[in-house]
């Protein structure tokens, strides 16, 4: 594996940032035809200022969308989220100069479908960059969901600079003044990084604390934090192919008023390479308005009551609107859920997708490289 981590230099955080960016945006609209009109009045869903956790302003804002989009209540608030949100793991890492026509399309197709919940690291080599210059040509950074991560241990116990000067980095590089949500990436030196993110949202600096692992041997240690009542979210891998989440992670986040962001909800695309070209399931199409595989995995997900977003990855615009197709229609009951199981279990190859390699048949020319990379970034 092959990755820089030695920062850029930062973009000038100048108090001028909110006008740059309201042009920007207003001449890419004007250039793309629009990309969805946002709410300009409180919806039912926005935050309760009075939570004792932090209410958004711009929470009505981000309620638009489909009529009948699914969303979920960020437990203990009255704050909504779309329950697909798309990450930017290899996907949006390109490097400099590199075609990215594409990313900006994926964005704006699935902005368009409803999908307001951007999930992003420091450690996805440029996907901070291009995400953060594609909001702000499109004009909604300040209304998207952005969900981002620190990996930091400090020259020493309880040394706060480096995860300062990420924090500033980070803002910097999204076009941002605050994080809705900053996680704890892969657990990492998690009682010192979990205390700080605490100490950043009481400044008001970012609005939820979370952590994240994918490895389900770390399973134990994210129940752990649920249960400490210091978290608001935990993010997990979660799939209808890697269901441990769901003995003890997601029950106990259900108790304990915790959010669940899902990821790996494709296994890296390894679920669509099984499948190949079989047909989805007719009863699926019928009675879920599955369209497409990755309607039926996506559903599968959500549709489980504790889990708040389920994160998916493209670089496809076609494959961005065909994921947002998942918060539309009705969602499978439990007995519906064991059925969608059955059904898989049963497709020649599925139970073997853990020895298969990420993203197959796929190719990144980003900064991160896929040797390794399974082991250490998610």
């Amino acid at each position: 594996m092959t990755f820089d981590i030695t920062p850029h230099a930062s973009r000038p955080a100048a108090p001028s940032r909110r006008a740059f960016v309201k042009g920007a945006g207003a001449s890419a609209l004007a250039a793309a035809g629009g990309i969805g009109t946002l709410a300009a009045a409180a919806a039912p869903g926005a935050a309760d200022p009075s939570s004792s956790r932090s209410a958004d302003p711009s929470a009505a804002a981000r309620q638009a969308g489909p009529a009948d989009l699914i969303t979920k209540a960020i437990p203990g608030t009255d704050e909504r989220l779309p329950t697909v949100g798309l990450g930017m793991f290899m996907t949006f890492d390109v490097l400099p100069g590199a075609p990215r026509d594409h990313l900006r399309d994926v964005v704006q197709r699935f902005w368009d479908g409803g999908g307001r919940v951007f999930d992003v690291s420091p450690l996805y080599g440029n996907s901070e960059y291009v995400l953060g210059d594609i909001l702000s040509e499109l004009g909604i950074a300040d209304d998207a969901f952005i969900a981002n991560k620190i990996w930091t241990t400090g020259a020493y116990l309880s040394d706060r600079r480096d995860a300062e000067r990420r924090l500033e980095q980070s803002l910097n590089n999204l076009w941002r003044e605050r994080f809705d949500l900053m996680q704890v990436h892969s657990l990492t030196n998690a009682e010192m990084n979990v205390a700080i993110l605490n100490s950043w949202k009481d400044d008001g600096r970012i609005r939820y604390v979370g952590v994240t692992h994918h490895v389900t041997h770390y399973f134990p240690a994210i129940e752990a934090w649920i249960r400490t009542g210091n978290v608001d979210v935990v993010q997990v891998r979660y799939s209808i192919f890697r269901r441990d989440a769901e003995e003890r992670i997601l029950p106990a986040a259900a108790d304990h008023g915790v959010a669940v962001i899902a990821h790996m909800t494709l296994d890296k695309g390894r679920l669509h390479d099984v499948v190949g070209r079989r047909p989805v399931p007719r009863w699926a199409v019928r009675e879920l308005d599955c369209q497409t595989w990755a309607q039926f995995y996506l559903k599968y997900v959500i549709s489980h009551p504790a889990v708040t977003c389920a994160l998916v990855g493209t670089r496809d615009p076609e494959h961005a609107a065909d994921d947002v197709g998942a918060m539309t229609g009705p969602l499978p009951d439990e007995s519906m859920r064991q059925e969608m199981v059955r059904h898989v279990e049963r497709i020649p190859g599925f139970t073997d997708i853990d020895s298969m390699g990420w993203y197959p048949g796929q190719e990144f020319d980003g900064r991160v490289r896929l040797s390794g990379a399974e082991h250490v970034f998610n």
